[in-house]
Order: structure tokens, then C-alpha cells, then sequence
């Protein structure tokens, strides 16, 4: 490049416009990726250039490029997995972040950003009703919140066994046992597995009806083995039905046997915001640590997610680290004594904008009204001729299941057409689900987590899952 002033202004211009015609409501815009595999790979896949192309060719050459295969999770008729959109301000905010590119690992390298930081994670306790004494980490999402968290557990439980982990690492130590639901979420799984507990140390206990832990099973278990060191997991909103743990009971008989208890709540926890849902989360303030998600039910940008812990030390030692050429502040609070990452994005700056766009009743009424749009579609799809209700949602996510015409249908052939109807639904560009299978048989997830969706969302969404069900039955029978 030549050795000139950098020119910012034309390609950071360039951005915005193809940014704002990606964000434009655009009626026909499919929901859907459009192109293949082989398109994209056909476009994008090309040989490495030797000599430096200007910024704006690019640019326009990118947006040309990935045409087709950017999937429109931002909009307001998207509803698979659980994915948020982007608030403006926390997009704007995030846009800021990478021009200001600062490294949140220590305050001597970016100081304003650690104390955006601190604030954001007091507010994050306020909104939740977290324990505000409690720590707490900003990370990329739930998977390495349930690492950060879940280190803090291992350290705390073991400590309490005489064991040294982060110096004697775990070779040798008292064998630590997870008891948690058959519902675990599978960045569990991954997260226990990344800090060096073997799947086999994992205990699924049975659920009720409405998915939540059963009391005498976790009782038993723990006296079971009383002396173990011993972390219970527990939900706040299961993946398929958004289950809630009765936390008001079970936390209390974990801590009597002297278990840490973690609690999963990656979109979950944000019922508590809600005057009208945060009864589901009666007790869970009494947890030792929790995790959520903000690119989920927040909706700022990915990547972000959060992770808290009652007690500071055993979180404090599991990461605090020191060295001669890092510059360690005493009075301010540098992340990377909170944090599995060293060098890190700061992206407490788009949470700090999205709760400050939304303030406290904008996020209850964020909650409440996707919560009644996820209800509104469960519903109505499932009052539609060969569909049913497999759960309606009592927050945000629920599950709708498709019947085959035929007169002698089975189990499996009603499996098949409820994957048939997904597919054909996304083939419309409409709206996108995914599925799942819960209790034995195959299901379409309704998850309503985007600011942006709309009761006109809604009524567009029926429709086409009403001509794509008409469509499908007549062509069968």
C-alpha cells in the first residue's frame, strides 16, 4: 500500500450503504439463503490476488460475492434456533468497537471500554436481579460463559477438598460429579468437556412433564454420594420448550449437600426482566453462577455473551494471571483476570448502547411482546388442518408438529411430512424454522427472539404456512 494517509471515509461509506440496503425492509427479501453450495464456493473460492486491490472494489466485490447466502437473521421473520437480531444502537455501537479497536485485556490498554464494561455488568445484575456483588465476564457466547463459570465451579468445589486445581491441575484430584436434566444444552456438554471432566462424571436425571428437574432425583442422587465434590446444573429455559427449573426448591437442597449450583439460562435469565414472566425465575438469585447470551434476547450483534459468579475469588483465581510487561491497574478492574480470553473484542460497548436504547421497561416489553408473538404463531399454526400443538410456549419458544393426510399414517411418516413442510417453507423465503426432535417425534421449533418481529410478521408467516400446508396435502392425497 502506499505510504499515504489512509483513506477511511470512501470504503467505510461504501459499508454503510450496502449495510443499510441489507437492513431496508424489502418485502420479497427471502428469509432463506438462495444459493448453493456450489455457487458460492464457485464465487467466492477464487485465487488469491498478487498484487493489492483499492478497498471500495473489495467491498463491492464481497457484497457481490456472498449475494444469496447471507442468511436474514436480523429481520423480523426469522425464528430458528435462538437468535436476536441487532438493536440500531447496538450495531452502531459495534461498528464504533471495530474502529476504535481496543484490546478490553487490561485498563492500561483500553481504559474507557474496561470502565463501559464495569457499568454494563452492574446493569446486566440490575435487569437480571443477580446478586450485586456478584463477578462477572463478558465473553464470546454461552459455550464460553458455561467455561468461565463452570471454571470458577471447579475451582470453588475443589477448594473446598483441599485441591489446588489451577496448580496441581485436576490429575489426582477428588473426582468432581455434574448432576443436571436429560435437557442439557449441548455447550454444556462441550464446556465440562473442554475443562478436562469426562463425559462419564455427568449424571442425567429424569424430568417431569413439564420438563423440569425432579426433586426427588436430584435428592437422591446426592445422597447417593454425599462426600463427592458435586456441581448441579440447572435450566432457565430449555432449547425445545423453555423449561424452568423449580429453582426455589432445588437450590436450596443442592447447597445443603454442599454443591455449587450453575445455572444454564442462555436466553432464559431474561424473563427476569419481565414483571409478567420473572416468576419463572423465582430463587434463582440463590444460584453460585449463571449464564446468558445477549446476542440472543438482547439483540445486539454476535459475538456476545455473559457470564456471573456469587462469589469473586474462586472466579478471580481460575483466570488471574500477571507478568512483567503487562501493566496491571490497582484501582480499576482489568478483564483479564475475569476472562478465558487474553486478547479480546470489547464488546461490552454494544450491550452498554442496546440497554441504554432500551432502558429497563423497553426490555420487559421487548421480552413480553416476542413471548406473545411466539405464542400467536404456535397457535394459530397449530389450529391450521394437519397441524398440532406439541407445546405452547409459555415464553418464547414453542413446538408445532405436521400430520401426514394419509389415511393410515404413521409415526414416522408424520415425522417425515413435518420435515417436508419445513423444507417447503423455507424454499418460500418466507420464514425460516428449524427442527428438533422432542419426546420421540420430529417438531418444528418456534423461537421468537428479533426485536423487529412485527404482528404483520406474524399474520405473513401463518399464510404461508397455511398455502404450503394446503399445497402439500392436496398434492398427497
Amino acid at each position: 500500500m502506499p505510504d499515504t494517509h489512509p483513506d477511511f471515509r470512501s470504503p467505510l461509506t461504501l459499508a454503510l450503504s450496502h449495510a443499510l440496503n441489507h437492513l431496508a425492509p424489502q418485502q420479497d427479501q427471502s428469509v432463506a439463503a438462495t444459493a448453493t453450495l456450489a455457487t458460492l464456493r464457485q464465487k467466492i473460492d477464487i485465487p488469491l490476488n498478487q498484487t493489492g486491490i483499492d478497498a471500495e472494489t473489495v467491498l463491492n466485490d464481497l457484497v457481490s460475492q456472498v449475494q444469496g447466502g447471507i442468511i436474514d437473521s436480523a429481520g423480523g421473520r426469522f425464528f430458528g434456533w435462538v437468535i436476536g437480531g441487532s438493536l440500531p444502537a447496538a450495531l452502531a455501537a459495534d461498528w464504533l468497537t471495530s474502529a476504535w479497536d481496543q484490546n478490553v485485556a487490561l485498563y492500561a490498554c483500553a481504559p474507557a471500554a474496561c470502565v463501559i464494561e464495569e457499568t454494563a455488568g452492574r446493569w446486566l445484575k440490575e435487569v437480571l436481579h443477580l446478586p450485586s456483588s456478584a463477578s462477572f465476564a463478558f465473553v464470546t457466547g454461552a459455550q464460553m460463559a458455561h467455561v468461565t463459570a463452570l471454571a470458577a465451579a471447579r475451582h470453588g468445589v475443589l477448594a473446598r477438598h483441599g485441591w489446588d486445581v489451577e496448580h496441581e491441575g485436576l490429575a489426582g484430584s477428588p473426582a468432581i460429579r455434574i448432576l443436571t436434566s436429560t435437557e442439557k444444552h449441548g455447550t454444556l456438554v462441550r464446556a465440562l468437556r473442554l475443562l478436562g471432566f469426562g463425559e462419564r462424571h455427568i449424571t442425567n436425571l429424569p424430568i417431569d412433564s413439564n420438563g423440569r428437574l425432579l426433586e426427588d432425583s436430584l435428592r437422591r442422587a446426592l445422597e447417593a454420594d454425599p462426600t463427592s465434590p458435586t456441581i448441579v446444573v440447572l435450566q432457565a429455559g430449555d432449547v425445545n420448550i423453555g423449561a424452568f427449573d423449580d429453582f426455589a426448591r432445588l437450590i436450596p437442597l443442592a447447597k445443603k449437600h454442599n454443591a455449587w449450583v450453575h445455572v444454564d439460562g442462555a436466553f432464559g435469565l431474561w424473563a427476569a426482566a419481565s414483571p409478567r414472566h420473572k416468576h419463572l425465575l423465582h430463587g434463582v438469585e440463590l444460584a453460585d453462577s449463571w449464564i446468558t447470551d445477549g446476542h440472543k434476547w438482547l439483540n445486539v450483534p454476535y459475538d456476545c455473551g455473559y457470564a456471573f459468579v456469587a462469589d469473586p475469588a474462586p472466579h478471580h483465581d481460575s483466570f488471574a494471571h500477571t507478568a512483567s510487561y503487562l501493566t496491571h491497574e490497582t484501582h480499576a478492574r482489568d478483564p483479564l483476570d475475569w476472562n478465558p480470553e487474553h486478547s479480546r473484542r470489547a464488546r461490552a460497548f454494544a450491550t452498554y448502547a442496546a440497554l441504554r436504547q432500551l432502558g429497563t421497561t423497553g426490555i420487559a416489553d421487548l421480552v413480553d411482546r416476542t413471548c406473545a408473538h411466539a405464542h400467536a404463531i404456535v397457535t394459530r399454526i397449530g389450529s391450521l388442518s394437519h397441524a398440532e400443538i406439541l407445546w405452547t410456549p409459555q415464553i418464547n419458544q414453542g413446538l408445532v408438529r405436521f400430520l401426514h393426510p394419509g389415511k393410515n399414517a404413521t409415526d414416522q411418516d408424520h415425522d417425515a411430512f413435518t420435515d417436508r413442510i419445513m423444507a417447503d417453507i423455507l424454499v418460500t423465503g418466507e420464514a425460516f424454522f428449524t427442527g428438533t426432535s422432542w419426546r420421540g417425534r420430529r417438531a418444528m421449533r418456534v423461537s421468537v427472539s428479533n426485536w423487529q418481529t412485527s404482528a404483520t410478521d406474524v399474520d405473513r408467516v401463518i399464510h404461508c404456512v397455511s398455502q404450503v400446508l394446503e399445497k402439500a396435502t392436496t398434492t398427497i392425497t
